[in-house]
């Protein structure tokens, strides 16, 4: 019966990995179709060299410093080539596979803010920092069981470790790479539509099926009532949560702009998971409503911040979705959690160890993506010339065009 529990919990989790890898093709498509066709081809290289270097990288060295014997709570000892064949609950090797599609998607989260106007071969050099560094020495804080696990922060499957890490380097990118061409005029910002909704649509619908990976599968375990019952409740909150963001952001886009917006109405959904991923596993279906809803209403006021008074130019949204909803989603759990929160007679320890949580990630991910991205601009440069940006990334860049 042991054997059987451990081969149960070791597909469940693999199977869980093979949808949040599914997840990349969601990525690219999202971040495709908000942007426009001549930088097609780029973006869908990036997204694939974001999952095929993270692999790697994360394989040599930054599983180990994510997990390894932690080192004053702040990393994990490194080693290189992970090769343990030996199983807990599951298979080593299987935790390996999970925790890098995990990686991946924190890299490729930063594709889409820099996106129509970044160097190729500097992105690639980003890749390999945000999965063999940034991203597993944070991790290492909270899943490697380093200071912010022993504060008692909650992320359950990465709102602020995963996805607000890609968005806060995202956001340091976006900052020093300056708005695409044409974006500013005369102080005022100016649309840049996408050239394929389609895409985007199927990019969102693709992501929200891969999130039954992403969170169910973070319960690390199938066998057995506890594990069982813990999964259908992680499904249920995941939905509910997406729903309530799609909801919310397309009748306050509706609202505002006087137009149902479908874009804002897919970020919305987004929004809602990204938000829910930090505690789905323990607050109510209830709960990840408001807490949805609440992501979709803060997603179309963040886009409009971020774009018209903050002048960042964010094209497809990835800062305020997986920035501002990780952050919200995060400090949420503090409030919403049936056991500890503020909202069910927890007190304000939790809530304070999310807020301390999410600062000091903010902290680490921008600035280590300021000093990152800084060092490229003074060294090999990460903007693309004015020619090049004006005529399309594809050609210039990889010399094909994803439209013939």
């Amino acid at each position: 019966m042991e054997e059987l529990s451990i081969s149960i919990n070791n597909i469940w989790v693999l199977v869980a990995a093979f949808l949040v890898m599914f997840m990349q093709a969601g990525f690219a498509m999202v971040e495709a179709g908000f942007t426009r066709s001549k930088n097609t081809a780029n973006i869908l290289t990036k997204n694939l060299m974001d999952f095929a270097i993270g692999s790697l990288a994360f394989w040599m060295i930054g599983y180990s410093i994510m997990y390894g014997k932690s080192i004053l709570g702040l990393i994990g000892t490194p080693s290189l080539f992970f090769n343990d064949n030996g199983i807990g609950d599951y298979a080593n090797m299987t935790d390996l596979m999970f925790q890098t599609v995990f990686a991946a998607t924190a890299a490729t989260i930063v594709s889409g803010a820099v996106a129509e106007r970044t160097k190729f071969n500097a992105y690639l050099i980003f890749t390999v920092v945000i999965t063999v560094l940034i991203y597993p020495i944070s991790g290492h804080w909270k899943w490697g069981g380093g200071w912010l696990d022993q504060l008692g922060f909650l992320d359950f499957a990465g709102s602020t470790l995963v996805h607000s890490v890609g968005a806060w380097v995202g956001l340091a990118g976006a900052m020093l790479l300056g708005p695409r061409i044409g974006k500013y005029s005369k102080g005022k910002a100016k649309a840049i539509p996408g050239h394929n909704l389609t895409f985007g649509a199927l990019g969102v619908f693709i992501l929200w099926f891969g999130w039954f990976g992403f969170n169910p599968g973070s319960q690390l375990g199938a066998a057995g009532n506890e594990n069982t019952v813990a999964i259908a409740h992680i499904a249920i909150t995941t939905n509910l949560s997406a729903s309530a963001g799609a909801i919310g952001a397309l009748f306050l886009s509706w609202f505002k702009y006087k137009r149902p917006a479908l874009s804002l109405a897919l970020n919305g959904a987004l929004a809602g998971l990204v938000a829910i991923t930090a505690g789905c596993d323990i607050v109510s279906p209830g709960g990840a409503v408001i807490i949805g809803l609440i992501a979709g209403i803060l997603l179309v006021y963040s886009v409009e911040i971020f774009d018209q008074v903050l002048k960042i130019d964010d094209p497809v949204g990835a800062i305020s979705v997986h920035g501002v909803g990780g952050a919200f989603g995060t400090i949420a759990v503090g409030l919403f959690a049936t056991e500890g929160g503020l909202f069910y007679g927890g007190g304000t320890d939790l809530l304070i160890a999310q807020v301390i949580g999410v600062v000091a990630v903010f902290a680490w991910a921008f600035g280590t993506g300021w000093v990152l991205f800084k060092i490229l601009k003074s060294t090999i440069g990460i903007r693309v010339s004015k020619r090049v940006e004006e005529e399309g990334l594809d050609v210039y860049e990889h010399g094909e065009s994803a439209y013939n």
